[in-house]
C-alpha cells in the first residue's frame, strides 16, 4: 500500500509549525519583558501553586502591618495624653504645697482653688481624648463615646466612668488601641493606701496628722479608730478608741498630748500635729474602696474654700491627704505610661520581624516565578534564529515546483 502526501498538506504542516515557533518566540519575548518565568498556572503548576500561597501569606502580613500601624498611632496619642496628665498632676501638687502656706489669705487660697479647678477640667478633657479615628483612647473595652462624665453637683457623685473596665490583651501581631482609664484614674487608694486619717469639719481646733503608715502588717486588725481630745485639769489629753469593738486601745487612754506626738498601736503609726480644742476628734478608717483622682482634686478645692472655726486644722488635714493621694495617682499614670511605652517598643520589634518575613516571602516568590534573564535571552535568541531559519527554508522549498522546469 502506497501513501501519498500532497504538496498542499506539506505546506499546511509547515505553516502550522512556523505559527507554533512564532507563538513560542512571542511568549519568550513576553517573559523577557515582564521578567517572569511563570505567567500563568499552566507554565509551571507546582511553582504557580506555591507562589499563590506565598502571596496570600504576604497579603496577611501586610494587613497585620496596617493594623499594627493603626494601633501604634493610637498608643502614641494615648502615651502623649498620659504625659500631659502627669504634667497636670505635677502642677496640682505644686499648688497644693503652696496652698499649705499659713500666711496666705482667703483670697489667695480661693485663687489656688480656681487654678486647681481649671486643671481638673483639663484632666477630664485628657481622659476623654480620642484618636484620629474618633475612638476614645481611655474608654477601656468600649462603652460610651465620652467615658468620663462629670456629674459633680450638690447631689452628684463626681466623675463617673461610663466606659467598660478592662483592656484588650496584646497579640502576636496586634496591640491594644485603647487603655483602661478606670484603672488609671478611678482606682486610686485613699489615704496612705492602707488607712485614711481625717478630721471632721465640726472640729474647732487646729489638730491634724500626717498620712501615717503600716509598720507591722501582722498586727493590723482592720478595725476603725477614733482619737478624742479632752481638756482635763488644764491639760489636753487624748484617748484612742477602737470604734469597731468599742474598746479603748491599751496604753492610749487619757494620755497628755503635745504637738508632734507619734502614735503607734495595732501595727499602725502616725503623728498628731497642731493644737486641738476640747472635744476635737481624729478618725482613722481602714480603706475598703478606692477613690479617684477627680474626687481628690475636688476635695482639695472644697478644703481651700472651707470657712469655719477649725478651718486651719481641717484644711491642713485635707491638703496633706490630697498630696499623698495625688502622689499615688501620679504613680499610676506613670505606670500606665510605661506600659504604653513598652507596647510601642513591641510594635517596633513586631514591625521589624514582619517586614523581614515579607522580604523572605518576596524572595521565595522571585525564586518560584522570576526568569533567569541570561538563560531567557539565550533561549530567545535560539528561538529567533530557529524561526528565521525555518522561514528561509520554507521559502526555498516553496519554490521547488515542476512548473518552474517547464
Amino acid at each position: 500500500m502506497t501513501f501519498r502526501i500532497s504538496t498542499a498538506n506539506q505546506f499546511d504542516r509547515t505553516i502550522q509549525q512556523l505559527g507554533v515557533r512564532q507563538t513560542d518566540l512571542a511568549n519568550q519575548q513576553e517573559r523577557l519583558a515582564t521578567g517572569k518565568r511563570v505567567l500563568k498556572a499552566s507554565d509551571d503548576p507546582v511553582a504557580a501553586s506555591l507562589n499563590e500561597a506565598s502571596r496570600n501569606r504576604s497579603a496577611r502580613i501586610e494587613a497585620d502591618l496596617r493594623a499594627l500601624d493603626a494601633s501604634r498611632t493610637s498608643l502614641q496619642q494615648a502615651e502623649a495624653g498620659l504625659a500631659e496628665s502627669g504634667e497636670l498632676m505635677t502642677k496640682v501638687k505644686e499648688l497644693l504645697v503652696s496652698a499649705g502656706n499659713g500666711a496666705y489669705s482667703d483670697a489667695e487660697r480661693a485663687d489656688i482653688a480656681r487654678q486647681i479647678e481649671g486643671l481638673r477640667e483639663q484632666l477630664i478633657a485628657v481622659a476623654n481624648r480620642t484618636d484620629s479615628n474618633g475612638r476614645t483612647l481611655f474608654g477601656g473595652l468600649g462603652g460610651a463615646s465620652v467615658p468620663f462624665v462629670d456629674v459633680y453637683t450638690p447631689s452628684g457623685t463626681g466623675v463617673v466612668f461610663q466606659g467598660l473596665r478592662g483592656q484588650p490583651a496584646p497579640g502576636d501581631s496586634s496591640l491594644p488601641q485603647t487603655l483602661d482609664g478606670d484603672a488609671i484614674w478611678m482606682r486610686v487608694p485613699p489615704g496612705n493606701g492602707s488607712f485614711t486619717l481625717s478630721v471632721p469639719t465640726t472640729n474647732t481646733g487646729g489638730v491634724h496628722t500626717n498620712a501615717g503608715e503600716v509598720i507591722d502588717a501582722s498586727a493590723v486588725t482592720g478595725n476603725n479608730y477614733r482619737i478624742d481630745f479632752a481638756q482635763v485639769a488644764g491639760t489636753m489629753q487624748y484617748t484612742v478608741t477602737n470604734t469597731t469593738t468599742g474598746v479603748a486601745v491599751p496604753g492610749h487612754s487619757n494620755v497628755p498630748y503635745q504637738s508632734g506626738t507619734a502614735l503607734t498601736f495595732d501595727g499602725l503609726s502616725f503623728t498628731l500635729n497642731g493644737n486641738p480644742a476640747n472635744g476635737d476628734v481624729v478618725n482613722l478608717t481602714q480603706n475598703n474602696a478606692p477613690t479617684d483622682v477627680f474626687s481628690v482634686l475636688q476635695g482639695a478645692i472644697d478644703a481651700l474654700r472651707h470657712d469655719g472655726v477649725g478651718e486651719a486644722g481641717y484644711r491642713a488635714q485635707e491638703l496633706g491627704r490630697a498630696i499623698a493621694e495625688m502622689d499615688t495617682a501620679h504613680d499610676r499614670v506613670l505606670l500606665a505610661r510605661g506600659r504604653a511605652g513598652e507596647w510601642l517598643n513591641r510594635a517596633d520589634s513586631q514591625e521589624f520581624l514582619m517586614k523581614d518575613r515579607v522580604v523572605d516571602l518576596e524572595s521565595e516568590q522571585s525564586r518560584l516565578t522570576d526568569l533567569d534573564m541570561v538563560k531567557g535571552i539565550s533561549d530567545f535568541q535560539k528561538q529567533q534564529l530557529a524561526l528565521e531559519a525555518a522561514i528561509k527554508s520554507y521559502a526555498q522549498v516553496q519554490r521547488l515546483s515542476l512548473f518552474n522546469q517547464i
